[in-house]
């Protein structure tokens, strides 16, 4: 059952009655939330406040009104009104307790309610270009788009994930360049994703070399030269006489300052970079022999794109082992997809779809390109060059045209950085003027991983960091916190494998967790060392918090003389719905209204599509667990009853960390 849920539904019903129009009512019943002290009551209503104003009336008068229309007798203590106007909700404590007999005897679903209304939703999520190895600009959108694709599923939509890859686009011009004219057969044969990296990154190195030399400094040295005119004018200028606009006119000086000074910096940091390769005989050898490489590079992919035998034969030569690596990563990150359809799959579908914006009156031609001027945006969306290729935005018509025919879902979500959001804004609009009018296309925007120096997370050399190599040193580190804990005791509790084992888990816990902790639209700062930490919103701390719930369980047959058989027995007992739950302690109810709002948490989640709703919650779970591990003894109970009761709420406990973690794609402990 949602608490909060039928609570609003509830209050809806009295809203009526005082003659709001039903579109008012999502607004008002959102001001009925869970209290955030408990000297307040469970929940807290305050609806009352902003109808004041509107029907003329004192909110205290609104909320009497209110209250005796309200129906909550069955499950609420008589509401009280606080201050001003404000409506306070205890929960009976017969009626919690039936509540968590109940959720104790849901074994699938733990009291949470499925969707009323079902939809089908895509996800798009992780996406890489298979040419390159995975790196940490991957992890969020894998972790946020995964766990979106289980706790929707969850809640018994019926969701589709789709790896969008990059499987045809310039890169792979790039590595087939590359293969022609600096490839090593042998080295791609013993491994070829390391050597097609190795293409890649060579291929682009001298792309950039000459584009930088070519087109960024000449550009710059521009900019430089026209901001130094513009600060030369401002300096010369009369100074203003109002001392306001005199003020404001030295802010404009010093803004001018900072930008030029940036500017030259831009400059200075090129140069470098131009200089370096110049100094390497090697690679300036390279850069001379190849001086049109730019323009080849887009002529290979244009002949991939074109069907060339030659350039298609590479292609799905060394693709299967761009595939296969990439599937290394998802098997250790415990993700998997309905779907990899890739841009390649698209490519003989655009053709027709430029056909038909153009054929409706969307696309037009503009100085030999195809495109689609969208109103309030200044620059047009390019579905096709002058060169006759194809772009981005064309593959991502193509591909909602095909959604649509062949899934006909309600809602696209596509997970990708937020750097994207203008290409999916101008995407959105034109398939919605394109037909597509009937379905929630998302853009689930995500901030940027940084490093210690608030920049994005980078190795020492300036390139992104491998997410293999990212997985290795947190399961690495996982690896020597538990040897050291287990090491620790006076006879180890672990063999060499289990060790493995747990660090695998504990270490990529953390990556995921630590990502999904925050809201997905902030940026924040990587650090191996608050990732795996014991204390405060972490993956190890609730994995911590799971063990410890089961050890109970084991403590059991230790301590109190239980057999296994007897264990299974007691368990069975424990998820009786008949079970009773006794309240003798404050933290006994606490746990419990905890337990209750599980469902809440994962209602948060699909409302705005944020992941880090279910992470807050279990983590006030799991320290709402430590105050009543702390006050309420367990196996010492005063009593039969009162062991059985203390028992119930820590497997309940247990039962929903688990499954909460596992909807965020995070394993559980048995043991830490």
């Amino acid at each position: 059952m949602n608490i909060l849920a039928t609570l609003r539904n509830r209050f809806a019903v009295a809203l009526g009655t005082l003659g709001i129009e039903p579109n008012e009512l999502p607004g008002l019943t959102a001001l009925v939330l869970a209290s955030q002290d408990a000297k307040f009551g469970d929940y807290q209503a305050n609806c009352a406040m902003p109808l004041g104003k509107r029907l003329g009336k004192p909110p205290r008068e609104i909320a009497n009104q209110l209250i005796a229309a309200l129906d909550v007798a069955d499950m609420c203590e008589p509401p009280e009104i606080a201050g001003p106007g404000f409506i306070n909700l205890r929960l009976k404590d017969e009626w919690l307790k039936s509540q968590l007999s109940a959720t104790l005897a849901d074994a699938e679903r733990l009291g949470v309610p499925q969707a009323a209304e079902p939809r089908t939703v895509v996800v798009d999520y992780s996406s890489p270009n298979v040419a390159k190895p995975m790196h940490v600009g991957h992890i969020r959108s894998t972790v946020i788009g995964d766990a979106l694709y289980r706790i929707l599923k969850f809640m018994g939509h019926r969701v589709l994930s789709d790896n969008h890859l990059g499987d045809w686009g310039t890169q792979f011009g790039m590595i087939i360049y590359g293969l022609k004219h600096f490839g090593d057969r042998a080295a791609l044969d013993r491994n070829a994703v390391e050597e097609l990296t190795r293409l890649y990154k060579l291929v682009n190195s001298l792309v950039e070399y000459h584009e930088t030399r070519g087109e960024k400094i000449p550009a710059l040295e521009k900019r430089i030269a026209e901001s130094e005119q513009n600060l030369a004018r401002t300096r010369a200028a009369t100074p203003p006489a109002d001392s306001k606009d005199a003020k404001h006119a030295a802010k404009k000086l010093r803004q001018q300052e900072g930008t030029l000074a940036d500017l030259r910096q831009e400059l200075a940091d090129l140069q470098a970079k131009v200089a370096a390769v110049a100094a390497d005989p090697k690679f300036s050898k390279l850069a001379a022999e190849h001086t049109d490489i730019g323009r080849q590079v887009l002529l290979e992919t244009s002949r991939l794109h074109s069907g060339d035998p030659t350039n298609v034969g590479l292609w799905r030569e060394f693709l299967p082992a761009c595939l296969a690596e990439i599937e290394v990563m998802y098997k250790r990150l415990g993700v998997v997809f309905d779907h990899t359809l890739g841009e390649s799959f698209y490519q003989d579908r655009l053709r027709g779809v430029v056909k038909d914006l153009s054929e409706n009156g969307l696309a037009q031609e503009s100085d030999g390109a195809i495109c689609v001027f969208l109103e309030g945006y200044d620059v047009p969306m390019i579905v096709q060059k002058q060169d006759g290729a194809f772009l981005y935005a064309t593959t991502d018509l193509a591909t909602i045209q095909y959604r649509m025919t062949h899934w006909q879902p309600d809602a696209i979500l596509y997970v990708v950085d937020h750097r994207q959001s203008l290409h999916f804004e101008q995407l959105f609009t034109a398939a919605r003027l394109w037909g597509y009018r009937d379905v929630e296309l998302q853009h689930i925007a995500f901030g940027t991983v940084l490093g210690d120096d608030g920049r994005p997370f980078k190795t020492r050399s300036g390139s992104s960091v491998g997410l293999g190599g990212l997985l290795d040193e947190a399961v690495e580190r996982a690896y020597a916190i538990v040897r050291a804990n287990d090491d620790g005791r006076p006879e180890s509790l672990f063999s060499e494998e289990e060790r493995r084992q747990i660090a695998e888990r504990i270490g990529i816990g953390a990556i995921k967790y630590a990502d999904l902790a925050h809201n997905r639209t902030s940026d924040y700062v990587f650090s191996y060392d608050k990732m795996l930490a014991m204390t405060g919103n972490t993956a190890a701390y609730l994995q911590y918090s799971y063990a410890r719930v089961k050890s109970i369980f084991n403590k059991a047959i230790a301590e109190c003389g239980l057999r296994t058989a007897d264990l299974v027995g007691t368990q069975a007992a424990i998820r009786n719905p008949q079970s009773e739950i006794v309240f003798s302690n404050p933290q006994e109810r606490a746990l419990g209204l905890a337990l209750l709002q599980f469902a809440e948490a994962l209602d948060r989640v699909v409302a705005d599509y944020r992941p880090n709703h279910l992470t807050a919650y279990l983590f006030e779970l799991a320290t709402c667990y430590s105050n009543f591990f702390e006050n309420c003894p367990v196996l010492k109970a005063e009593s039969d009853e009162l062991r059985l009761s203390r028992l119930r709420l820590c497997d309940l406990t247990a039962r929903i960390i688990e499954r909460g973690l596992n909807l965020l794609g995070i394993q559980v402990v048995e043991r830490m």
